[in-house]
Protein backbone atom coordinates (compact mmCIF):
# COMPACT_ATOMS: atom_id res chain seq x y z
CA UNK A 1 0.00 0.00 0.00
CA UNK A 2 1.42 3.67 -0.92
CA UNK A 3 2.22 5.77 1.94
CA UNK A 4 -0.13 8.05 2.18
CA UNK A 5 2.61 10.85 3.51
CA UNK A 6 3.96 10.50 -0.03
CA UNK A 7 3.01 13.61 -2.49
CA UNK A 8 3.37 14.09 -5.69
CA UNK A 9 5.92 17.07 -5.01
CA UNK A 10 8.27 14.57 -3.76
CA UNK A 11 8.15 12.81 -6.98
CA UNK A 12 8.21 15.51 -9.05
CA UNK A 13 11.57 17.18 -7.17
CA UNK A 14 13.16 13.59 -7.10
CA UNK A 15 13.28 13.15 -10.88
CA UNK A 16 13.74 16.83 -11.98
CA UNK A 17 16.96 15.99 -9.34
CA UNK A 18 18.07 13.49 -11.17
CA UNK A 19 16.85 14.96 -14.63
CA UNK A 20 19.44 18.04 -13.52
CA UNK A 21 22.11 16.12 -11.86
CA UNK A 22 21.85 18.87 -9.53
CA UNK A 23 20.15 19.99 -6.45
CA UNK A 24 20.58 23.59 -7.61
CA UNK A 25 19.84 23.35 -10.97
CA UNK A 26 16.00 21.82 -10.16
CA UNK A 27 15.48 23.95 -7.44
CA UNK A 28 15.25 26.56 -10.08
CA UNK A 29 13.55 24.58 -12.41
CA UNK A 30 10.59 24.48 -10.11
CA UNK A 31 11.00 27.76 -8.77
CA UNK A 32 11.99 26.70 -5.18
CA UNK A 33 14.86 27.78 -3.33
CA UNK A 34 17.70 24.69 -2.81
CA UNK A 35 16.61 24.68 1.08
CA UNK A 36 12.92 23.48 -0.16
CA UNK A 37 13.83 20.98 -2.70
CA UNK A 38 16.37 19.47 -0.32
CA UNK A 39 13.82 19.25 2.52
CA UNK A 40 11.27 17.55 0.10
CA UNK A 41 14.36 15.18 -1.05
CA UNK A 42 14.87 14.01 2.57
CA UNK A 43 10.89 13.65 3.49
CA UNK A 44 10.75 11.38 0.32
CA UNK A 45 13.78 9.29 1.73
CA UNK A 46 12.40 8.86 5.55
CA UNK A 47 9.25 7.98 4.13
CA UNK A 48 10.29 5.55 2.10
CA UNK A 49 13.46 4.55 4.61
CA UNK A 50 16.01 4.42 2.14
CA UNK A 51 18.71 6.67 0.36
CA UNK A 52 18.02 7.67 -3.45
CA UNK A 53 21.03 10.22 -4.48
CA UNK A 54 23.99 10.92 -2.94
CA UNK A 55 25.78 14.06 -3.64
CA UNK A 56 29.38 14.10 -5.04
CA UNK A 57 31.33 16.84 -6.87
CA UNK A 58 30.00 15.70 -10.36
CA UNK A 59 26.33 16.73 -8.63
CA UNK A 60 24.18 13.70 -7.66
CA UNK A 61 23.95 9.81 -8.04
CA UNK A 62 21.20 7.27 -8.06
CA UNK A 63 22.08 4.83 -5.59
CA UNK A 64 21.02 1.29 -6.16
CA UNK A 65 17.11 1.86 -4.22
CA UNK A 66 17.19 5.20 -6.06
CA UNK A 67 17.35 3.84 -9.64
CA UNK A 68 14.35 0.98 -8.92
CA UNK A 69 12.21 4.30 -8.02
CA UNK A 70 13.08 6.70 -10.50
CA UNK A 71 11.94 4.16 -13.27
CA UNK A 72 8.13 4.44 -11.81
CA UNK A 73 8.54 7.83 -10.41
CA UNK A 74 8.89 8.83 -14.60
CA UNK A 75 6.52 6.86 -15.63
CA UNK A 76 3.75 7.99 -12.89
CA UNK A 77 5.30 11.88 -13.16
CA UNK A 78 4.93 11.19 -17.69
CA UNK A 79 1.20 9.79 -17.64
CA UNK A 80 -0.04 12.36 -15.23
CA UNK A 81 1.83 15.88 -17.12
CA UNK A 82 -0.12 14.04 -20.55
CA UNK A 83 -3.40 14.22 -19.20
CA UNK A 84 -2.93 17.60 -17.02
CA UNK A 85 -1.80 18.37 -20.94
CA UNK A 86 -4.91 17.35 -22.34
CA UNK A 87 -7.15 18.86 -19.51
CA UNK A 88 -5.96 22.59 -19.45
CA UNK A 89 -6.12 22.54 -23.58
CA UNK A 90 -9.75 21.62 -23.30
CA UNK A 91 -9.89 24.23 -20.46
CA UNK A 92 -8.93 27.35 -22.11
CA UNK A 93 -11.99 26.07 -24.55
CA UNK A 94 -14.37 26.16 -22.10
CA UNK A 95 -15.37 24.42 -18.62
CA UNK A 96 -15.21 20.59 -19.26
CA UNK A 97 -17.23 18.14 -17.04
CA UNK A 98 -16.68 14.27 -16.45
CA UNK A 99 -19.90 12.40 -15.63
CA UNK A 100 -19.16 9.51 -13.36
CA UNK A 101 -21.80 7.01 -12.47
CA UNK A 102 -20.59 5.15 -8.82
CA UNK A 103 -22.41 2.15 -7.44
CA UNK A 104 -22.85 1.80 -3.96
CA UNK A 105 -20.14 -0.48 -3.09
CA UNK A 106 -17.11 2.63 -4.44
CA UNK A 107 -19.42 5.88 -3.51
CA UNK A 108 -18.96 5.60 0.07
CA UNK A 109 -15.49 3.96 0.05
CA UNK A 110 -13.58 5.26 -2.92
CA UNK A 111 -14.93 8.29 -4.44
CA UNK A 112 -14.65 10.79 -1.50
CA UNK A 113 -10.65 9.93 -2.02
CA UNK A 114 -10.80 9.84 -5.49
CA UNK A 115 -12.70 13.34 -5.65
CA UNK A 116 -10.25 14.87 -3.45
CA UNK A 117 -7.41 13.69 -5.52
CA UNK A 118 -8.77 14.45 -8.88
CA UNK A 119 -10.06 17.88 -8.09
CA UNK A 120 -6.13 18.53 -6.92
CA UNK A 121 -5.08 17.34 -10.33
CA UNK A 122 -7.65 18.70 -12.81
CA UNK A 123 -9.45 22.11 -10.81
CA UNK A 124 -10.82 23.20 -13.59
CA UNK A 125 -12.76 20.06 -14.42
CA UNK A 126 -16.37 19.29 -13.21
CA UNK A 127 -16.80 16.48 -11.65
CA UNK A 128 -20.66 14.88 -11.44
CA UNK A 129 -21.41 11.84 -9.39
CA UNK A 130 -24.34 10.33 -10.04
CA UNK A 131 -25.20 6.64 -7.97
CA UNK A 132 -27.37 4.25 -8.14
CA UNK A 133 -27.72 0.64 -8.52
CA UNK A 134 -26.02 -1.18 -11.68
CA UNK A 135 -28.69 -1.66 -14.29
CA UNK A 136 -29.74 2.65 -13.66
CA UNK A 137 -26.24 3.82 -14.34
CA UNK A 138 -25.02 1.17 -16.58
CA UNK A 139 -28.20 2.45 -18.93
CA UNK A 140 -27.14 5.94 -18.49
CA UNK A 141 -23.12 4.63 -19.71
CA UNK A 142 -25.25 3.84 -23.29
CA UNK A 143 -27.30 6.48 -23.50
CA UNK A 144 -24.00 8.79 -23.23
CA UNK A 145 -25.52 10.85 -20.00
CA UNK A 146 -22.02 9.12 -18.02
CA UNK A 147 -18.96 9.22 -19.37
CA UNK A 148 -17.80 6.22 -17.06
CA UNK A 149 -19.13 4.09 -14.36
CA UNK A 150 -17.54 2.49 -11.58
CA UNK A 151 -18.34 -0.45 -9.60
CA UNK A 152 -18.77 -3.70 -9.36
CA UNK A 153 -18.90 -6.07 -12.50
CA UNK A 154 -22.95 -7.27 -13.65
CA UNK A 155 -23.86 -10.56 -15.12
CA UNK A 156 -23.09 -11.07 -18.50
CA UNK A 157 -26.41 -10.19 -19.97
CA UNK A 158 -25.96 -6.66 -18.79
CA UNK A 159 -22.52 -5.83 -19.72
CA UNK A 160 -23.18 -6.49 -23.48
CA UNK A 161 -21.56 -3.55 -25.26
CA UNK A 162 -19.86 -2.41 -21.99
CA UNK A 163 -16.09 -2.59 -21.76
CA UNK A 164 -14.64 -3.37 -18.63
CA UNK A 165 -11.47 -2.71 -16.53
CA UNK A 166 -10.52 -4.53 -13.41
CA UNK A 167 -9.29 -2.57 -10.09
CA UNK A 168 -9.64 -4.93 -6.89
CA UNK A 169 -12.22 -7.63 -5.89
CA UNK A 170 -14.40 -7.70 -3.01
CA UNK A 171 -17.05 -9.60 -1.29
CA UNK A 172 -20.81 -8.95 -0.01
CA UNK A 173 -20.65 -8.62 3.72
CA UNK A 174 -23.96 -9.37 6.06
CA UNK A 175 -23.60 -6.52 8.71
CA UNK A 176 -25.85 -6.00 11.78
CA UNK A 177 -25.63 -3.54 15.06
CA UNK A 178 -23.36 -4.23 17.80
CA UNK A 179 -25.01 -6.47 20.75
CA UNK A 180 -26.96 -7.90 17.75
CA UNK A 181 -28.83 -11.51 19.25
CA UNK A 182 -27.43 -13.35 15.98
CA UNK A 183 -23.52 -12.37 16.81
CA UNK A 184 -24.09 -14.65 19.95
CA UNK A 185 -25.06 -17.32 17.78
CA UNK A 186 -24.27 -16.68 14.15
CA UNK A 187 -25.76 -19.16 11.91
CA UNK A 188 -27.34 -17.74 8.20
CA UNK A 189 -30.52 -20.00 8.19
CA UNK A 190 -31.54 -17.78 10.85
CA UNK A 191 -31.51 -14.51 8.97
CA UNK A 192 -34.96 -14.89 8.39
CA UNK A 193 -35.61 -14.10 11.81
CA UNK A 194 -35.39 -10.96 11.73
CA UNK A 195 -35.69 -7.86 8.73
CA UNK A 196 -33.48 -8.16 6.06
CA UNK A 197 -32.43 -5.52 3.96
CA UNK A 198 -31.63 -7.32 0.39
CA UNK A 199 -30.34 -5.92 -2.91
CA UNK A 200 -32.97 -5.41 -5.07
CA UNK A 201 -33.27 -7.29 -9.01
CA UNK A 202 -31.44 -4.34 -10.83
CA UNK A 203 -28.46 -4.73 -8.31
CA UNK A 204 -25.05 -6.25 -9.36
CA UNK A 205 -24.77 -8.61 -6.10
CA UNK A 206 -28.41 -9.60 -6.07
CA UNK A 207 -27.35 -13.09 -7.95
CA UNK A 208 -24.34 -13.76 -5.93
CA UNK A 209 -26.45 -13.31 -2.66
CA UNK A 210 -28.83 -15.24 -4.10
CA UNK A 211 -25.96 -18.21 -4.43
CA UNK A 212 -24.77 -18.06 -1.24
CA UNK A 213 -28.23 -18.43 0.41
CA UNK A 214 -28.93 -21.23 -1.49
CA UNK A 215 -25.72 -22.56 -0.70
CA UNK A 216 -26.32 -22.33 2.92
CA UNK A 217 -29.54 -23.72 2.96
CA UNK A 218 -31.66 -20.38 3.56
CA UNK A 219 -34.93 -20.24 2.58
CA UNK A 220 -37.80 -17.71 1.75
CA UNK A 221 -37.05 -14.66 3.65
CA UNK A 222 -40.52 -13.21 4.89
CA UNK A 223 -39.50 -9.57 6.03
CA UNK A 224 -37.09 -7.95 3.21
CA UNK A 225 -36.47 -4.34 2.37
CA UNK A 226 -34.69 -3.99 -1.22
CA UNK A 227 -32.19 -0.94 -1.32
CA UNK A 228 -29.24 -0.33 -2.25
CA UNK A 229 -29.01 2.75 0.08
CA UNK A 230 -26.57 3.26 1.96
CA UNK A 231 -27.56 6.49 3.77
CA UNK A 232 -31.02 4.13 4.68
CA UNK A 233 -29.02 0.79 4.81
CA UNK A 234 -26.43 2.67 7.42
CA UNK A 235 -29.34 4.25 9.58
CA UNK A 236 -31.85 1.18 9.87
CA UNK A 237 -29.22 -1.14 10.70
CA UNK A 238 -27.34 0.95 13.36
CA UNK A 239 -31.04 1.41 15.03
CA UNK A 240 -32.51 -1.75 14.88
CA UNK A 241 -32.09 -5.49 14.55
CA UNK A 242 -32.41 -5.45 10.44
CA UNK A 243 -29.87 -7.85 8.99
CA UNK A 244 -27.82 -5.77 5.94
CA UNK A 245 -26.91 -7.13 2.89
CA UNK A 246 -24.55 -4.97 1.10
CA UNK A 247 -20.92 -5.09 -0.59
CA UNK A 248 -17.93 -4.79 1.41
CA UNK A 249 -16.91 -1.16 0.39
CA UNK A 250 -20.14 0.37 1.50
CA UNK A 251 -19.68 -0.38 4.80
CA UNK A 252 -16.03 -0.70 5.07
CA UNK A 253 -15.76 2.70 7.63
CA UNK A 254 -18.56 1.52 9.84
CA UNK A 255 -17.26 -1.75 10.24
CA UNK A 256 -13.47 -0.08 11.17
CA UNK A 257 -15.63 2.26 13.53
CA UNK A 258 -17.36 -0.74 15.35
CA UNK A 259 -20.63 0.83 14.66
CA UNK A 260 -21.83 -2.05 12.49
CA UNK A 261 -20.62 -5.40 13.24
CA UNK A 262 -20.25 -7.88 10.20
CA UNK A 263 -21.17 -11.50 10.46
CA UNK A 264 -18.77 -14.46 10.88
CA UNK A 265 -20.70 -16.30 7.57
CA UNK A 266 -18.55 -17.78 4.87
CA UNK A 267 -18.94 -15.56 1.79
CA UNK A 268 -15.77 -16.45 -0.13
CA UNK A 269 -18.37 -17.17 -3.43
CA UNK A 270 -19.74 -13.74 -3.01
CA UNK A 271 -16.00 -12.16 -4.50
CA UNK A 272 -16.28 -10.19 -7.28
CA UNK A 273 -14.50 -7.78 -9.38
CA UNK A 274 -15.05 -3.89 -8.84
CA UNK A 275 -13.81 -1.66 -12.36
CA UNK A 276 -14.20 0.77 -14.31
CA UNK A 277 -16.92 0.78 -17.02
CA UNK A 278 -17.24 2.85 -20.32
CA UNK A 279 -18.40 2.42 -23.94
CA UNK A 280 -15.50 0.60 -25.96
CA UNK A 281 -16.73 3.32 -28.86
CA UNK A 282 -15.81 6.45 -26.67
CA UNK A 283 -12.81 8.13 -27.46
CA UNK A 284 -11.06 8.98 -23.63
CA UNK A 285 -10.87 12.15 -22.87
CA UNK A 286 -8.07 13.70 -21.15
CA UNK A 287 -10.27 14.64 -18.12
CA UNK A 288 -11.07 10.96 -17.90
CA UNK A 289 -7.26 9.99 -18.25
CA UNK A 290 -6.88 12.06 -15.05
CA UNK A 291 -9.41 10.22 -13.37
CA UNK A 292 -8.56 6.62 -13.82
CA UNK A 293 -4.74 8.41 -12.62
CA UNK A 294 -6.50 8.80 -9.44
CA UNK A 295 -8.38 6.03 -9.23
CA UNK A 296 -5.47 3.94 -9.73
CA UNK A 297 -3.39 5.84 -7.04
CA UNK A 298 -6.25 5.70 -4.52
CA UNK A 299 -6.70 1.98 -4.75
CA UNK A 300 -3.30 1.74 -4.28
CA UNK A 301 -3.12 3.54 -1.23
CA UNK A 302 -6.04 1.82 0.38
CA UNK A 303 -4.50 -1.21 -1.01
CA UNK A 304 -7.51 -2.69 -1.66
Amino acid sequence: MIDRRIKFRHIQCFVEIVRQKSMKRAAERLFLTQPAISKTLKELEEILGASLLVRNRAGVSLTRQGEVFLHFAEMSVAALQQGLDGVDKIGRGGKVSLAVGALPSVAARLMPEVAHDFSELAPEVTLQITDGPHGYLIDLLRRGSLDLVIGRLGQPETMQGVSFTQLYNEYVEFVVRKDHPLLADPDMRRIGEWTVIFPPEASAIRPLVERVLIAHGVGDIPRKIESVSGAFGRNHARTSDAIWIISAGVVANEIADGSLVRLPFENSITMGPVGLMTRPDAQSTPAEQVFRLAVNAVVLRLGL
